[in-house]
C-alpha cells in the first residue's frame, strides 16, 4: 500500500528533488502552490504526510488554520522547510521534521524516511489482519482449550473459543503465524468476551524476536492489501 503526500511549494526546483525523494519511499507526492487551496485539499483528502515551504507567503496562516482543523490536522506528520532566518517556530506549526533549503539530499532523505517510518508504525500498531488458524489456549491451572483466531494485531488478537473452555482463565496462547515457520507463543490476559464465544486477548509478554517477527509478518499483510 502506497502512502500520499502533499507539498506545499513554488519552488520548483526543490519541489523536484522533493518529488524523486518521496518517489523512492513509495509515497505518492501531490503538489499545491497555493496554502488556501492545500487547506482545502486536507479538509477533503487523506494525506498521510505534509511537506510545507516556510518561505511560501500566507503559511503563517496556513498552519493556524491547520491547528483549528485538530484533531484531523495532528494525524498528518508535518515536515517544515525553508531558510532558518524565514521558518516559523516549531512548536506554533505543530512540525514534527524540519530541514534548510537549499535542500540537502541526504538530509531530506533521512528526515523524510523518519516521518515515513513513524506513519507506518502508526498504521501497523493498529492494523488488524483477518485470518482463520486455531489457537491453544492454556489456563492458569494447567487446563487447555482450542479457539479459532479471527484477527491479529501488534496487541493482541481475537478468537473465538469453544464450548466447555473457561476462557477467563487464559493467560498464555499458542498458534503458528501462517506462511512462516514460526509460531507465536505469548503471555496474555483477557480484555474483552461475549456471550457468543468471542474473546478479546491483549498481549501481556512475548520475546523480543518473535514481537519483531509477528510485526513484519503484519507489515507483509498490510502491504500485500
Amino acid at each position: 500500500m502506497t502512502l500520499s503526500s502533499m507539498v506545499v511549494s513554488r519552488d520548483w526546483q526543490e519541489v523536484s528533488v522533493l518529488e524523486c525523494i518521496l518517489g523512492g519511499l513509495h509515497m505518492d507526492v501531490a503538489v499545491e502552490s497555493e496554502p488556501q487551496r492545500a487547506l482545502s485539499r486536507l479538509t477533503n483528502s487523506k494525506v498521510d504526510a505534509l511537506i510545507v515551504d516556510c518561505d511560501l507567503n500566507g503559511t503563517g496562516q496556513f498552519f493556524r488554520e491547520l491547528q483549528q482543523e485538530a484533531p484531523r490536522a495532528s494525524t498528518v506528520p508535518l515536515v517544515i522547510m525553508g531558510r532558518r532566518q524565514g521558518r516559523h517556530d516549531m512548536e506554533e506549526t505543530g512540525a514534527m521534521f524540519a530541514f534548510d533549503k537549499p535542500i540537502s539530499v541526504e538530509q531530506a532523505v533521512r528526515t523524510l524516511s523518519a516521518a515515513r517510518n513513524m506513519i507506518l508504525d502508526g498504521r501497523l500498531r493498529y492494523h488488524r489482519a483477518g485470518l482463520e488458524v486455531p489457537v491453544t489456549l492454556s489456563g492458569r491451572r494447567r487446563k487447555q482449550g482450542g479457539a479459532q483466531l479471527i484477527n491479529l494485531s501488534q496487541g493482541g488478537l481475537q478468537v473465538r473459543v469453544q464450548e466447555g473452555f473457561d476462557a477467563s482463565e487464559a493467560s498464555r496462547i499458542a498458534f503458528a503465524l501462517p506462511g512462516t515457520k514460526s509460531a507465536v507463543k505469548a503471555e496474555v490476559e483477557i480484555a474483552w468476551s461475549d456471550d457468543r464465544g468471542n474473546i478479546g486477548i491483549r498481549f501481556v509478554k512475548m520475546p523480543a524476536e518473535m514481537k519483531h517477527t509477528l510485526r513484519l509478518w503484519l507489515a507483509q499483510q498490510y502491504f500485500a492489501n
